[in-house]
């Protein structure tokens, strides 16, 4: 409960940690990730660590083109390891142990064979990243290579051959050097011209700046194809070196799809819009076509649904041998062209040898395609401005035929959202459709006005009518996993109530039976008593908003009173008022906690409405964030009515926060309304103006609406914020647009205008938080300034 005298907050503190109930609940143990083999016969359960040490964070760190490397591992900077396996049989729920496994275990890049019968993995050692495979027959884990993975770019680090017996790799140049050294004394200024070109570009953290930083990108990104043979071990180099982003082996297991990144490199964009050039290799690493050279792509047009010009979206059909598919803009992609046909997909088949052979035509923007048995595909088409989303399906391999819709709907209409099709492995390990006596299947999260309840359908073809074989049910949350066992009318779920953890089962679709293959315990026991409700309310204007309350155990407010509040928000457009008040949650989720979450105050004796309805509604031709600012003051205030008008919260005791876009709203809500005693505001942006070329869903340029900007602005707003505010930001930030700066410069302008405010920036830290200490001093941080504030 509250304390009774504040504590005092001091400056310049080592780290802090909160009290002990928040901390028992960081420390809790994780629950593992699953992951089901292609056959269906085992579960690999992924043990987790917790949080990382601030050492472990503070590892040297390279920020190049957009991505984040660790120069001692030549991997990924700060990844999320796995520390254990388990593996477990889906017939009698029995655990294989597994002999061999690294002593002291940082495994990523888990992928199964295409056969189901081997595990490969990553395994970070102090000088890199090591190949590993587990053959489950044998019982047995073995390192295939050396700690000479190449991770920097990333993307899974190596591919397995269909055949099961061999993977092919990206590995760091033999005999590379060691890497440019920082010549302090400079050769001259770093110049960038533009002459007529039009390259409105957001702001990307992290780009290169200099000839030092293309030196550096170019050593620790540039690799070596090998392939290791999965019994005798043996390594052979494939093909040459070079800056490779994209790798995909063909179903056939004849050929390989690379994309190489290729010089001159850019000072505006991250790397994946460097120039490039697409080749098929052979099986011996021989270059037998270049597909495509791509320019670099400074100059994609402005808007969410501009493209780069050229073909992109490569990608190998997964029903054929060997036929490679893309698409490319016929509008030069750009979404204010006026054209009949936006994209169109092109098929190339081997042996490469003839033209590339139109496939299929797209009037709205290519949104993906999943393939099924040369007979049988579904593609999707989308457009930005109306949020629109077209699902059709179609006959590869008679493409003349034309497109048959299936739906045309709004992505933002949940309700209506009717589901995923179902796919499964086919014969080369890719993933197909799953069609079973001219039926299709679907899967979806079944939102409703009452909360989600997941299910799963039939899709009959011929008729396009949908029949329901299941669906979740109060008081637990269900979903599917596999419906493998579908034609035995079983299905693989995963389910959890409000005081149950997430468990998977076999569910037996005849008579409802149950048979629980995990028995995961309840990680947050001192959150078991907490109320969970999912409450709807109205905002002013008869907008129907939702958002989640938990209450402390016991909590009556007839018997306890008022309690202090503490309401977290994010803010989301939207481009219809009826989908904007639809609930996207479920009252029957397990209570889940993460260092980002406000729940942990729940402990503290204070309500929290989470993820309170915040959305910003702009239909037809009406900008949203042309009202941005009336419409966040309106969803706060009816949510601050909620809790009040119910006897629960004490209207002198609200505070308010967000993390990201959600600390900007917090920024918005003390400048431009009264609600709140104080504020909470994490990593975010506040002066638009520094994001000039949109932010978030805001497509218009400071340029072309400078009034919006100036106004969405809470730094321009600075002398309105009379209510204290705590601004908490990771020294490391690596999200576009939310500089440390715009921390920095804010608590500038509050202290300036004699604001309260206080600014803790956490050092190494991007724009999530990893170190175990940064989380508690966060917390610690935060529990003093509600302490502190509300009083």
């Amino acid at each position: 409960m509250m304390n009774e005298t504040p504590p005092m907050i001091t400056n310049n503190t080592g780290y802090q940690n909160p009290p002990d109930d928040i901390a028992a609940l960081v420390n809790a143990a994780p629950t593992p990730g699953a992951s089901l083999s292609p056959s269906g016969e085992w579960m690999l359960l992924l043990e987790k660590p917790n949080l990382p040490s601030i050492e472990e964070v503070a590892q040297p760190e390279l920020r190049l083109a957009g991505i984040r490397i660790n120069p001692r591992t030549n991997g990924s900077s700060r990844p999320v390891y796995y520390n254990g396996f388990k593996i477990k049989s889906l017939k009698d729920f029995t655990e294989k142990k597994v002999n061999g496994l690294p002593s002291i275990p940082k495994i990523e890049n888990v992928s199964w064979s295409p056969q189901g019968d081997k595990i490969a993995f990553t395994n970070t050692v102090d000088t890199g990243l090591e190949l590993w495979l587990i053959d489950l027959a044998k019982a047995t884990a073995k390192k295939m290579t050396s700690a000479i993975i190449n991770d920097a770019i990333s993307g899974l680090p190596y591919r397995w051959f269909s055949d099961g017996r061999t993977i092919l790799f990206k590995a760091i140049v033999d005999n590379r050097g060691e890497a440019p050294f920082a010549n302090i004394v400079p050769s001259g200024p770093v110049i960038q011209e533009n002459k007529t070109s039009v390259a409105p570009v957001r702001t990307y953290q992290d780009l290169l700046k200099n000839k030092h930083d293309e030196a550096l990108f170019t050593y620790y990104t540039n690799a070596q194809l090998k392939t290791v043979d999965l019994e005798t071990g043996e390594q052979t180099n494939f093909g040459t070196p070079g800056i490779i982003s994209n790798l995909q082996t063909s179903p056939d297991a004849r050929y390989v799809l690379i994309t190489r990144i290729q010089t001159p490199f850019s000072y505006l964009v991250p790397y994946a819009r460097f120039a490039m050039q697409v080749e098929i290799v052979n099986r011996k690493g021989v270059v037998i076509k270049k597909v495509a050279s791509i320019p670099s792509s400074e100059d994609i047009p402005k808007g969410f649904g501009a493209v780069r010009k050229g073909p992109r979206s490569f990608g190998w059909r997964a029903d054929l041998p060997a036929t490679l598919v893309w698409v490319e803009a016929q509008d030069e992609g750009d979404p204010k062209v006026e054209v009949d046909i936006r994209d169109k997909m092109y098929a190339f088949s081997a042996p490469f040898t003839e033209t590339a052979k139109p496939l299929i035509e797209f009037e709205l923007r290519y949104g993906g395609v999943e393939w099924g048995n040369g007979t049988l595909g579904i593609c999707y088409e989308w457009w930005w401005n109306n949020r629109q989303l077209i699902t059709s399906r179609w006959q590869p391999d008679a493409p003349q035929e034309g497109k048959l819709l299936l739906s045309d709907r709004s992505w933002e209409d949940s309700y209506n959202d009717p589901g995923d099709f179902v796919t499964e492995r086919n014969s080369y390990g890719r993933s197909i459709l799953v069609e079973k006596d001219g039926n299709l299947y679907l899967t979806g999260t079944g939102a409703s006005a009452e909360g989600n309840r997941p299910f799963v359908d039939t899709f009959e073809l011929a008729t396009k009518k949908t029949t329901r074989l299941w669906r979740s049910k109060a008081p637990h949350y269900e979903r599917p996993v596999s419906i493998k066992w579908v034609s035995e009318k079983i299905l693989l779920t995963i389910r959890e109530s409000k005081d149950e953890p997430p468990n998977y089962y076999f569910r037996n679709l005849e008579n409802e039976e149950l048979t629980q293959i995990t028995d995961f315990e309840n990680p947050y026991k001192n959150l078991a008593s907490v109320k969970k409700e999912l409450v709807q309310y109205k905002r002013a204007d008869g907008l129907d908003l939702n958002a989640t309350l938990y209450t402390p155990p016991n909590y009556d407010p007839a018997k306890d009173g008022k309690l202090p509040a503490l309401m977290w928000a994010y803010p989301r457009e939207y481009k219809s008022a009826d989908a904007a008040g639809q609930v996207k949650d479920s009252p029957y989720e397990f209570i889940r906690i993460g260092w980002y979450s406000p729940i942990f105050w729940v402990t503290q004796g204070y309500a929290v409405l989470d993820d309170f309805g915040m959305p910003i509604v702009g239909e037809g031709d009406e900008e949203p964030n042309e009202t941005f600012i009336e419409q966040l003051v309106m969803d706060a205030e009816a949510a601050a009515k909620l809790i009040v008008d119910r006897g629960i919260a004490d209207p002198k005791r609200l505070a308010v926060g967000g993390h990201s876009y959600g600390a900007f709203m917090t920024a918005n809500l003390l400048a431009h309304s009264n609600i709140f005693a104080a504020g909470i505001a994490r990593s975010g942006a506040y002066n638009r103006t520094l994001t000039p070329y949109g932010f978030q869903s805001e497509e218009r340029t400071f340029w072309e609406a400078p009034e919006t900007y100036f106004k969405m602005s809470p730094f321009m707003h600075a002398d309105k914020i009379k209510a204290p505010l705590l601004l908490i930001h990771g020294d490391a930030d690596n999200n576009s647009g939310t500089y440390p700066m715009q921390s920095e410069r804010f608590y500038a302008a509050l202290k300036g205008q004699g604001a309260p405010a206080r600014l803790v920036m956490l050092p190494h830290e991007s724009h999530s938080y990893r170190a175990k200490e940064s989380v508690m001093h966060m917390l610690w941080e935060m529990h003093n300034w509600l302490e502190r504030h509300l009083s």
